[in-house]
């Protein structure tokens, strides 16, 4: 669970509430252009139109203000929404969801937040950590709680589903997100998308269909 900074808060009003957003607003249009190093609290308060003053009202520091956009990431993230109904065919879903994952992973912008995250994880590997177990890890025991359950009702032949769930993912991934989060790439389409996706869930399929008895 991704810890909590509200100590560092005044309470929350509607007014704190829109003012905390357009800190957050801000400072991820600094971290994405400008990485954290480059980033400074100036450059912060310029951005989200508030005073120096207070954006420490809000944030103690620079590292404080990065974990609270990481989180806000996670949470942003943690809405999308895939349709891993246990009773949906398996061939249907996978596709659905393999292809919502994708274009989120690789959506204009999408990549940012994650450049941003890998640079400083070696420094700051709670914000790693947390940014993996929160935005990463999450997706794939969601899937891999669907496969579990297709495994009960005889569709699917998986010992290990958190081990298939991340096969998949990363099949999905493949010739799209490191083109595109390393920026050789632009973001794919829809259409290149749906390719790779579709190659993914014959993979997973020929791999762990459940054989006739």
């Amino acid at each position: 669970m991704v810890a909590s900074i509200s100590n560092n808060l005044p309470p929350f009003g509607e007014e704190d509430s829109s003012k905390r957003r357009q800190i957050l607003d801000g400072a991820r249009e600094v971290f994405m252009d400008l990485g954290f190093d480059g980033a400074s609290m100036n450059e912060i308060a310029r951005a989200a139109g508030v005073s120096k003053g207070t954006l420490y009202v809000y944030f103690a520091d620079k590292s404080r203000l990065f974990e609270a956009m990481v989180e806000d990431e996670a949470l942003e993230k943690g809405k999308i929404a895939y349709n891993l109904d246990p009773k949906r065919d398996v061939e249907t879903t996978l596709r659905e969801f393999g292809r919502t994952y994708i274009g989120t992973m690789c959506r204009p912008g999408g990549g940012s937040s994650i450049r941003t995250v890998m640079a400083i994880a070696e420094r700051m590997p709670d914000v790693g950590r947390r940014f993996y177990e929160n935005v990463l890890a999450k997706n794939i025991d969601r899937l891999a709680e669907y496969l579990q359950a297709r495994v009960g009702s005889d569709d699917l032949d998986i010992d290990d589903c958190t081990l298939a769930a991340a096969q998949f993912m990363q099949m999905c991934q493949a010739t799209l997100f490191l083109p595109f989060v390393f920026q050789a790439e632009p973001a794919p389409s829809a259409e290149r998308i749906a390719r790779v996706v579709d190659s993914a869930t014959r993979i997973l399929l020929a791999t762990y269909r459940a054989k006739p008895q």
